[in-house]
């Protein structure tokens, strides 16, 4: 009879693709995972994985089989979240994603105010791009997301916290007078500096320009607000920047922030969680507590 082990180890080889590497995830040796899934596929009477000197592919049959493991899995993983709430609400481990434009701005607000008020409650935090996010997700190995929404996937629920609105950060130099408000147009002719491809925050920020057709925007490579921040500095261009970094990333007076005129562009912070989870109430509360944070 197959284990749960069993399930969990050959999820972990469908999604590295790499023996080494699942056996890592999975804390065992490369030998004791491959004779598992041996053991998996003698079990069956099927083969579940192609194998060659360099590389591993599961057949047609091992990618269903994932699939119904992965399933099989997130309802277990379910099960036990219900047995939780049911205990306490907000206690246990919660395995919550973050985005990068967020993480850093919201969690020292959010931790303490978790600590004191939901003690029995666990957070293992994990910051990465949405994509990311939202596969792992889907595959269980996350609970609940906090990124931008609209989402729009099937299978799973969003509920908005608040509106993060936008600003242009420039160079303090061109003495632009900080009440002035700006409009769409006022970017076209300028060198719009952007996170690398794959942050939600580039594609948010081309969605608003784009309404004016800007054309002169500069992927820098970074990764992170404050690198860009350092390029606005130096007067290599301008950056639109989420208002809930605002405090955290400006303490430079060689920067100076400008809103832009109304209705002002921004994006809607909230919660996404799979549909099947029986944790919503919990959701909420966190996202009660999140909004509390926000609005200090």
């Amino acid at each position: 009879m197959l284990s749960v082990k069993q399930l969990r180890y050959f999820v972990a080889v469908q999604q590295h693709r790499h023996f080494g590497n699942a056996a890592k995830e999975v804390c065992i040796s490369q030998p004791a995972l491959s004779m598992q899934i041996k053991e998996m596929e003698q079990e069956l009477g099927l083969c579940l994985i192609e194998r060659s000197a360099r590389s591993i592919s599961l057949t047609p049959e091992g990618e269903e089989i994932a699939e119904r493991a992965n399933k099989i899995l997130r309802e277990l993983q379910d099960l036990k979240d219900f047995a939780e709430h049911a205990a306490a609400p907000l206690s246990g481990t919660i395995h919550l994603g973050v985005i990068p434009s967020l993480a850093p701005y919201i969690l020292p607000r959010l931790l303490p105010a978790l600590d004191q008020s939901y003690p029995d409650l666990k957070l293992d935090l994990r910051e990465t791009l949405t994509a990311t996010l939202i596969d792992e997700l889907k595959h269980g190995s996350l609970d609940v997301v906090l990124a931008a929404l609209p989402i729009d996937e099937p299978d799973l629920e969003e509920l908005s916290i608040f509106e993060d609105h936008f600003l242009l950060a420039v160079s303090s130099k061109r003495n632009i007078d900080e009440r002035t408000r700006l409009g769409a147009e006022d970017l076209h002719s300028e060198n719009l500096l952007l996170l690398e491809e794959g942050h939600c925050l580039r594609d948010q920020t081309l969605s608003f320009c784009n309404s004016v057709h800007q054309s002169n925007s500069a992927n820098v490579g970074a990764t992170s607000i404050a690198t860009v921040l350092h390029m606005v500095a130096a007067e290599y261009g301008v950056t639109v920047l989420p208002e809930i970094c605002a405090d955290t990333e400006i303490a430079d007076d060689r920067i100076t922030l400008l809103r832009f005129s109304d209705p002002q562009p921004s994006r809607r912070i909230g919660l996404i969680w799979r549909s099947s989870s029986p944790k919503k109430e919990d959701y909420k509360a966190l996202a009660k507590c999140l909004q509390n944070v926000t609005n200090q």
